[in-house]
């Protein structure tokens, strides 16, 4: 009887570690063209799993990759579309009006829950590219991803009060400008990649900590896959991610991990 105890306890172990840990929505992905060769499909996608990530929000340079990663899990990858065609083009692409009949080809061919992700700062957002982009977003009901500071995203909101906008890393900016513009604009979400700076050792910072408990709503997990050897780095990100959110307390660890990402999804 002992044994039969021992051997049912076993087996319980690991099913209930697995059923506590918490799955993520990974919203900042990446899987540009030169990341294919060290990267490959297959890999890429059992890395996600590997990482517990239920969903991927992931855009490529160029488009191909993260449609790619799709067709072989549309259960997992979520598309969005950047407007660039290759690497490069960050700092280039709001003055070339070539952009705007290639998101209009992609947009028509393909199906994308956003635009992004996408880098622009202060004025140029009002630059004839970037309005036509945000007016393409507003057509057919599109998140913005948005790299940016603050006035860049004043002036998106601006441009269309209704967008929904989702600030990658937060715009690199202090808690309390953050908390700012979460109390300024209903909706804006901010995804958490590259702020490796809000906890230590599994503790929170006290800021950002105060500042997820009073907007548990409006913060989404991110890796950020920026360079192809950034996804050597998503399992332990995972883990690193799931350290800090067990400092909070359970229901706003769970929107952070992955509720705010299928809520975000179900405003389209």
């Amino acid at each position: 009887m002992r044994v039969l105890i021992a051997i049912v306890t076993a087996l319980l172990i690991p099913f209930s570690a697995c059923a506590d840990e918490l799955p993520l929505f990974d919203a900042h992905v990446h899987y540009s063209h030169d990341a294919w060769d060290s990267m490959p499909v297959d890999r890429a996608i059992a890395t996600l799993r590997r990482a517990g990530i239920k969903r991927a929000l992931v855009s490529s340079s160029d488009d191909a990759g993260q449609r790619r990663l799709h067709a072989a899990a549309p259960d997992l990858i979520v598309l969005e579309l950047r407007p660039y065609r290759r690497r490069g083009e960050t700092g280039s692409w709001m003055h070339d009006a070539s952009v705007i009949p290639y998101l209009e080809a992609q947009l028509k061919q393909h199906a994308y829950v956003g635009i992004g992700e996408f880098h622009i700062y202060g004025v140029d957002v009002d630059l004839p590219v970037p309005r036509r982009m945000v007016a393409l977003a507003k057509q057919r009901g599109l998140l913005l991803h948005s790299h940016s500071n603050a006035e860049a995203i004043d002036r998106l909101f601006a441009q269309w009060p209704q967008a929904r906008i989702l600030w990658a890393h937060a715009g690199f900016d202090r808690p309390a400008r953050v908390r700012e513009m979460l109390g300024r604009y209903p909706q804006l979400w901010c995804d958490l990649s590259m702020r490796f700076e809000i906890a230590t050792g599994g503790k929170l910072d006290a800021d950002w900590r105060a500042l997820f408990i009073e907007f548990p709503d409006r913060f989404l997990v991110g890796t950020d896959t920026y360079a192809p050897e950034r996804w050597n780095n998503i399992i332990d990100h995972a883990r690193w991610a799931r350290g800090w959110l067990a400092d909070l307390p359970r229901d706003v660890a769970e929107r952070i991990a992955w509720r705010n990402g299928e809520a975000l999804l179900r405003k389209e």
